[in-house]
């Protein structure tokens, strides 16, 4: 299943979005998230839901290469 990761017709990540994205992607827990962030688990997965509703996004694999196609975690150089 394709990453949709900015077609016109859908609309933009909102700026928290992206960085609840990046934590994900880059391999942190909900827990982890929210500590980071100064929000609670849920609304680490309420984020996550919103970005999955924007984009096809249905497993953490699939929002791992969403980070790296927005652009909110860096491609690694290994």
């Amino acid at each position: 299943m394709p990453v949709d990761s900015c077609p016109e017709s859908r609309p933009a990540l909102s700026h928290r979005e992206k960085q609840v994205l990046a934590y994900v992607a880059a391999g942190f827990s909900h827990k982890q998230v929210a500590k980071r962030l100064g929000i609670s688990v849920h609304t680490v997965s309420t984020y996550l839901r919103r970005i999955r509703s924007k984009r096809t996004a249905p497993t953490v694999a699939h929002l791992i290469h969403l980070g790296l196609v927005e652009g909110v975690v860096p491609a690694s150089n290994s």
